[in-house]
């Protein structure tokens, strides 16, 4: 049961290594497997991973989060907060992130005014906001992190490219929270959480630094040297919270995309399927193998990067594998709320799905 329950846990991961090692007996190891690794994405994930959990670990984004959530004062309005929340969070901390850090919060809020049966529908939004709301910023998401460094994008162009489907994504999610009506809420003002003022300054300054790294201001290997020695003498089990699997999977993805680029059958075909419709191979790749992956694999075969990287945001939306953030949040839902599965799967698939078809739509006519 341990073993399966680790299988279910890091599926991914998993599917990614016997990607890798299948791939291996078709191109022997050599000396050109050097070139599949993309260290400085992988350094810069590690590191903002690394801090996150440390600021995880004192409070700092439930504490701000709830403060946030006490100036609403109906259901609607405590909707649109925990979404833009999220949202914007996904922007600074990664879509993964966001949703461990403010899904309970939204448990929290709704079952302090009685309002569990609001569940699914709170949670798929958050889900979808954290997945969409990565998308302006390179490090949002782990795709767009990759994507951004393998084609050297400028952080203006990046930010130029996704603008358009990120004031979309928070428009249909703004819509989405009219639907819920506006009951009257009365919120406890008081938590036991406080905030260390000391370990706030210090985790913001390695944040800093974590993102000047992604912004290639700094080279990573300062941030390798500074970030684990400082986090190890002040909070070591941040460096143990690390989403290693992630890592791992990126690691085995690389070897496998590097892999099928130099077999000619699959370099031809995959090459030729992008060059017909980058946008919608991406997008549809994404419900099949989920975005990092896609981003990871489908990079190999196009110079098409505004293309594949609005289709593997855009993709994010859809099967519950689309992203790994949407198993993230089903499997927080079924621990939070028990019993009430089929109905999830249900209103996230339609929810989904709605939000898959109107962002690609538009993707399409007004963005590509």
């Amino acid at each position: 049961m341990a073993v399966i329950k680790i299988l279910k846990k890091h599926t991914v991961f998993f599917v990614a290594a016997f990607a890798a090692i299948f791939t291996c007996f078709l191109v022997p190891p050599d000396k050109e497997y050097i070139d599949y690794f993309d260290v400085n994405t992988l350094a810069c994930l590690f590191l903002t991973l690394a801090v996150v959990c440390a600021l995880r670990n004192i409070k700092f984004f439930t504490i701000l989060a709830r403060k946030l959530v006490l100036f609403t004062g109906n259901l609607r309005t405590l909707f649109l907060m925990l979404v833009v929340i999220t949202f914007l969070g996904s922007m600074i901390i990664a879509n993964d992130m966001a949703l461990i850090t403010f899904l309970p919060l939204g448990y929290f809020a709704l079952h302090s005014v009685g309002k569990e049966s609001y569940m699914a529908y709170l949670f798929i939004l958050q889900n979808i906001s954290a997945n969409l709301g990565g998308m302006l910023t390179p490090f949002g998401n782990p795709q767009n992190l990759y994507l951004y460094s393998y084609y050297n994008i400028d952080t203006l162009e990046f930010c130029k490219i996704m603008l358009p489907p990120f004031i979309l994504a928070i428009s249909l999610l703004a819509i989405a929270c009219l639907f819920v009506k506006p009951y009257k809420l009365a919120i406890d003002k008081e938590f036991p959480e406080k905030l260390s003022t000391k370990k706030t300054v210090l985790y913001m300054v390695l944040f800093a630094l974590s993102i000047l790294i992604v912004f290639r201001v700094i080279p990573f290997w300062v941030g390798l040297s500074v970030v684990p020695v400082i986090l190890f003498f002040v909070d070591k089990d941040a460096l143990l919270m690390v989403d290693y699997p992630l890592l791992g999977t990126f690691f085995f993805f690389f070897i496998f995309a590097g892999n099928l680029s130099r077999i000619d059958a699959v370099n031809s075909f995959l090459s030729e399927l992008l060059q017909k419709d980058t946008l919608l191979v991406s997008t549809a790749s994404c419900q099949v193998i989920s975005n990092v992956p896609s981003a990871i694999l489908l990079s190999r075969f196009t110079e098409d990067y505004p293309s594949l990287l609005m289709g593997v945001n855009i993709g994010g939306t859809g099967t519950l594998i689309a992203s790994l953030a949407s198993l993230i949040t089903f499997s927080e839902f079924k621990i939070l709320y028990p019993g009430h599965s089929k109905l999830y799967l249900g209103l996230f698939t339609l929810i989904n799905f709605l939000f898959l078809a109107i962002m690609l739509v538009a993707a399409k006519l007004f963005f590509v």
